[in-house]
Order: structure tokens, then sequence, then C-alpha cells
């Protein structure tokens, strides 16, 4: 099995349990595509184009905009978005951005606590003090992208912010970004479902310089 084919195989195998757990309420399954200059793509085809996410705009509207036009694989039923694409040459990865974009209105489960506190995945999100922002996983090889340590091939950026990019060890795979998410986020429900959500082993090589590992960064397996 190519690694496409492997990427594609964990996307859709995911995407599959967390409907089987009730965890989203609305999906678009992956695709494999393969362009004429070699690349081959892992995404959601026409609906996968979320570059109105990188533009300087309010998080509301950029939330709003995805929504309406379907940008994700899953939609969570707390209403987040989760957005996975790849992109391969050479049976390699070259690039992919996993990103998570919670819902930016909560009131609607904090000030209806007790609908919603017998149901796992909202245990953490009725509580007043959260505050939803959303984060990305991001992964670029390409010389005019990578920068050490001020660009990392593999980085983490939280809140939309800039410049925010924390090195990570190497390219992350559907797997792992979503057992990330689940975990941190919705750890009530991850304690009760983790033995039901596929495992897969595959990962892909480090990609961290030296520099980068004298920093704070994140190791992934």
């Amino acid at each position: 099995m190519s690694v496409p084919e492997e990427i594609f195989r964990q996307i859709n195998k995911i995407t599959a349990d967390l409907i089987g757990l009730s965890l989203c309420d609305d999906q678009n399954f992956p695709s494999l595509c393969d362009h004429r200059n070699g690349i081959c793509e892992v995404g959601i085809g026409e609906c996968g184009n979320i570059s109105y996410a990188l533009k300087n705009v309010s998080y509301h509207d950029i939330y709003r905009e995805m929504e309406r036009t379907r940008a994700y694989n899953v939609r969570m039923i707390d209403g987040a978005l989760i957005h996975m694409m790849y992109r391969f040459s050479d049976n390699q990865v070259r690039a992919h951005r996993l990103s998570f974009f919670p819902s930016p209105d909560l009131e609607e489960f904090q000030n209806n606590p007790d609908v919603y506190l017998e149901d796992e995945i909202y245990a953490e999100v009725v509580m007043r003090n959260i505050v939803p922002f959303p984060f990305r996983f991001d992964y670029d090889c390409s010389e005019e992208k990578f920068k050490e340590i001020d660009h990392p091939k593999s980085h983490l950026t939280l809140g939309q912010y800039q410049n925010c990019r924390i090195p990570v060890s190497a390219p992350v795979t559907p797997y792992y970004f979503i057992e990330f998410i689940l975990k941190n986020f919705y750890n009530t429900a991850y304690l009760k479902y983790c033995d039901k959500i596929t495992p897969f082993a595959y990962h892909f090589e480090r990609s961290i310089t030296n520099r980068e590992m004298s920093m704070i960064y994140i190791e992934v397996p």
C-alpha cells in the first residue's frame, strides 16, 4: 500500500468511527486525487479549499464560511469543524494542513448546561470559562517555506496567530491528530470511547532539526 493510500485509509476509517460513535453530525469522506504534475492529494475534493481561513477576517466569519461551504471532514456535534489535507509526491509527504475550528458561539451549551451534561461530548463545553480557539498542525518541506526555528517544516499554530509556529518533531498522521483532539478537548468522551477508535501505528519520519529541539517543541510518535 502506498503512503497516500495509507493516509486515505486512516481518514476514511476514523471518519466512520466518529459517525458510529455519534461524535459528529455531518461529514465529507476523503478523496484521493492524482494530479498531472506528479502530486497526489488526500483531501475532500472541491470542498477542501480553506484559504479563506488564512485571511485577516474575524474568526466568526472564517467559521461561518467554512460551515457554509462544508469545508471540513467532520463537524462534531458541538459544532467544531475538523479539516485534513495531505499532499504527496514520489510516495513521500510534502505538505499537510490539519485544522480544528471550534464553534465561536458556545452560549447555547453554557446557558443550558442541564440539557447537555448527560452527553459525554459536552462535558467540557458547558463550562463557562471555556474560550474556543482554533489550531492547526502544518507541514511543508519546500525550500521556499522552511526556515529553521522561524518556520519549522512541521509546526503547530494556535489561535490564528501569524507567527505562532511551535516546532513539531514530524508530520502528523490523521490518527494521532484526531487522538490529540479527542484527548484534550473531549476528554470525557475520549475516556469512554478511545478503545473504539481504530488505532493506526503508521508514522512519518522525523523532520525537526537539532536547533529546533533546543526549544520547547512537540514530540509525536
